[in-house]
This record gives structure tokens, C-alpha cells and sequence, in this order.
């Protein structure tokens, strides 16, 4: 019917209206105007009473402007030489559809007003056809152009919602991204660095923050995201698997922060049932870190684990290419992140290695480890390395000769254990079969 949305194409039953009948026409119209407005605004507050009101700078409805300045915006449209272009009350009706998304409501109930509004204003634009004796093929024409004058409020409507949306979320993430640096902030709680003994444990659900009005600032941070402050949470780093790679769908619960280069999330309740296998799937094609559950107040303490833990990964000495649970790789967090301490220990401990040549100090070293964690005999650390039990039995003279009565002391035993277990985790070593 038409060229243009919302015009009335040149070679149209309206357009064979006589411009005198169509000019009396227009001006009855804009002379209902005002009143059709009260009228259509009337009914509409009936229909949907729970409908805000919201004046403008006059103290007239903001509603009452829209449904006036749409009636005359169509009414001159119809009445020009060549239909004109639409011309719509852009700023009301982006306004109406911002004021939806702001008060968290669909766009369906606005959608749903303007047709009634339409309707009613049609049955007195009929009323007003017939009076003059317009035609009906001209007045069915009309009516179709009206719905496309719709269409384009509702178009209006809808830009002005997504912008009011688009707003709120990265409002929303702005102040998500603030309560989580108050929560990772080493400030809030014990600065001291915990343990993988703490992994699972704690010393209540609110330790008191280090710094005084720290818990309530956490309070006003997160009643503003709506984030119910949980008992214990786990911290988790992750690692992009592309740099343009959508957010997890992590759930709303989830605190989310992907601003920085290795996006963190901080997880409520992280031993609540069905959470891990809820989190497994959303992180699929991911891979990073979850740090140990703890206090609230001690979550960034589950945050280091969870860089440490990262950092291995990046290195090649724990598994990548899915998102690990620290609390399953709790001797290599232990073993591997105190390198330079770790390493002076092997250094003097494993001392009487350094002139047995690499290839046979290795297997001395495979050998002494497997006797420390079995304190078997020859059999049994033969059996767990795979060789002839003549040949560890060998091994395990040259071990005494060369490291004597200390490999009786329990504190030596155990220094030996510690270094040789974390040069198997380092890959020095070989795994026992």
C-alpha cells in the first residue's frame, strides 16, 4: 500500500479524495484533538490502573503530551500534498520506552496501550470520515497507514527501552565490579596469606573486617546489586580461550568481573548442592582457577590460591584447558609456588646426587623417593617402580652410603620426601608405576 513506512502512496483511494474534503477533514481532526486525548488517556489509566504517572516540567502528564503530539503528527501527515514523511514525538516515546525498562517492565504492556490508544483514536477519525463522506476504500486506506504510524512509536519506544537497559546493565557492572574489589581487598580481612590447611575451613562466617565500617560499605555495595551477602564463597581466575570469547553464562548469583585480562568470579556457597556441576557446564571451553571456599571476609585468600594455581597452569605444571578446583591439586599449590625455598632445600638435600652423573642420580632419586613413601623393602619398592628387586636393593646400598645415618632421622626423611615429591610434580621425576 505504501512506498514509504508510514506514507500514503501517491496512487492510493485517499490520495483520490478531493484536498478540500481532505483539508476539512484534518481540521476536524486536530479540533478533537485535545479532547481525544483525555478521552484515550482515560480509558487507559482504567484499563491499566497501576500505570505511573509522570508530569513534566508544567505539571501535565507526560502521557497526555505523547498521545497529543502522536494524534497531530499523524493528522498532519495524512493532510500534506504528498503524505509526508511520519512525524513522530521522538523524545516522548523514546521516553516512554526508557521509563519501561528502568522500572524492570516489558515492553508488551506498552505495546498493548498504544493499540488501545489506536483504536479509540480510529472510531473517531471513522466518525469524523463519515460526517464528510470520505469513501470507504479512502478511510480503510487510512486506517492501514495509521497502524505503520504505530509501528513507528513502537519503534521509538523500543530504542528508548534498549538504551535504558543497556544503561542499566553496565551500571550494574560498574557497581558489581566495586563490590568485588571491596570483597578481594586484602585490607578486609587477616593479612596473612593462609594456607591449603585452610581449604574448607574457617574460623566463623564474618570475620571481622581489618578496617573499621568495612562490612557495612560490603552491605551497601551489594543490596545495590541485589547480592545476598553468602556465609563462605570460592574466588576464581580464569583464562580467555579467545580475546573476543562470550562471559560464561555463570548465572546471576555469580559475581562476574570480565574487565580484566584474566576475568575473576566469585562464587556464593560454593559447596551448596549442584553447584560444581553447574559451574562445570557454564565454563565449558574455559579454563582457569577456583580457589578454596572460605569466610567471606577471607576471600581474598581463596583469590591467591586461584592466581597461584593459574600461574602453574600457564606453566605447564598443572592441567590446563578446563577450570581446575584448587582444593584436588593441593600438594603441587604447596610444592611449587615456594620455588627459590623449595629448590635451596633439594639443593642441600640432595647434595650427595650432584656427582652420581644426571642419568643415575635420577633413578637414585626415583628410588629413595619410592622407599620414603612406601618404607617397604626391596619387593615392594621394586613392584611400585617396575625393576628387579636385586636392582633397588643396589640402589638402596649406594643411597646409604651416600647419604648414611641421616636417612634414618625422621626430619631428614621427611625434607627428602618433600623435595624429591616436588620435582616429580615438575616433571624431573618419574611417576611411579
Amino acid at each position: 500500500m505504501t512506498e514509504s513506512q508510514g506514507s500514503l502512496s501517491v496512487r492510493s483511494a485517499w490520495r483520490d479524495v478531493p484536498p478540500m474534503q481532505v483539508r476539512r477533514f484534518a481540521a476536524l481532526a486536530l479540533d478533537e484533538v485535545p479532547a481525544l486525548a483525555q478521552d484515550i488517556l482515560r480509558q487507559i489509566r482504567s484499563e491499566y490502573p497501576g500505570l505511573p504517572v509522570v508530569l513534566d516540567d508544567s505539571g501535565e502528564p507526560m502521557a497526555l503530551i505523547g498521545i497529543r503530539r502522536a494524534l497531530e503528527g499523524f493528522v498532519q501527515q495524512i493532510a500534506s500534498a504528498d503524505g509526508g514523511r511520519p512525524c513522530y514525538p521522538l523524545e516522548v516515546f523514546q521516553e516512554f520506552g526508557r521509563g519501561e525498562g528502568l522500572h524492570g517492565r516489558s515492553l508488551d504492556s506498552l505495546q498493548a496501550i498504544y493499540r488501545l490508544g489506536v483504536r479509540l483514536a480510529w472510531r473517531r477519525l471513522a466518525e469524523i470520515g463519515q460526517q464528510i463522506e470520505i469513501p470507504p476504500p479512502a478511510m480503510y486506506e487510512l486506517a492501514e497507514s495509521g497502524f505503520e504510524y504505530l509501528d513507528g512509536l513502537v519503534d521509538q519506544s523500543v530504542r528508548g527501552y534498549a538504551e535504558a537497559a543497556a544503561r542499566q546493565a553496565g551500571e550494574r557492572l560498574r557497581l558489581q565490579r566495586k563490590l568485588m574489589e571491596l570483597l578481594l581487598s586484602e585490607r578486609r580481612g587477616d593479612p596473612g596469606a593462609g594456607t591449603p590447611a585452610d581449604f574448607g575451613h574457617g574460623s566463623g562466617a564474618h570475620s571481622a573486617p581489618g578496617q573499621p565500617g568495612a562490612r557495612s560499605a560490603l552491605d551497601e555495595r551489594a543490596a545495590r546489586v541485589g547480592w545476598q551477602l553468602p556465609e563462605r564463597v570460592a574466588v576464581g581466575v580464569l583464562l580467555r580461550p579467545a580475546r573476543e570469547a562470550v562471559a560464561p553464562a555463570v548465572g546471576q548469583g555469580v559475581l562476574l568481573d570480565m574487565e580484566t585480562e584474566q576475568p575473576r568470579m566469585v562464587v556464593p556457597d560454593p559447596d551448596a548442592a549442584g553447584r560444581p556441576e553447574l559451574l562445570r557446564r557454564a565454563m565449558a571451553g574455559w579454563s582457569g582457577a577456583i580457589g578454596p571456599p572460605v569466610p567471606l571476609a577471607d576471600a581474598a585468600k581463596s583469590l591467591r590460591w586461584a592466581q597461584a594455581a593459574v600461574r602453574l597452569m600457564e606453566r605447564g605444571l598443572l592441567p590446563s584447558g578446563e577450570v581446575l578446583y584448587c582444593t584436588e591439586h593441593t600438594e603441587a599449590l604447596v610444592l611449587l609456588q615456594p620455588e627459590e625455598l623449595i629448590e635451596d632445600l633439594a639443593r642441600r638435600c640432595l647434595a650427595p646426587l650432584a656427582h652420581c652423573g644426571p642419568a643415575h642420580g635420577r633413578r637414585l632419586a626415583e628410588t629413595l623417593l619410592a622407599w620414603l613413601e612406601t618404607r617397604g623393602g626391596a619387593p615392594e619398592v621394586a613392584a611400585r617402580l617396575g625393576v628387579h628387586p636385586q636392582t633397588v636393593r643396589y640402589r638402596l646400598r649406594q643411597i646409604r652410603e651416600l647419604w648414611g645415618d641421616e636417612v634414618d632421622d625422621p626430619d631428614r626423611r621427611f625434607e627428602l620426601e618433600l623435595v624429591l615429591r616436588a620435582r616429580r610434580l615438575r616433571g624431573q621425576l618419574g611417576r611411579a608405576g
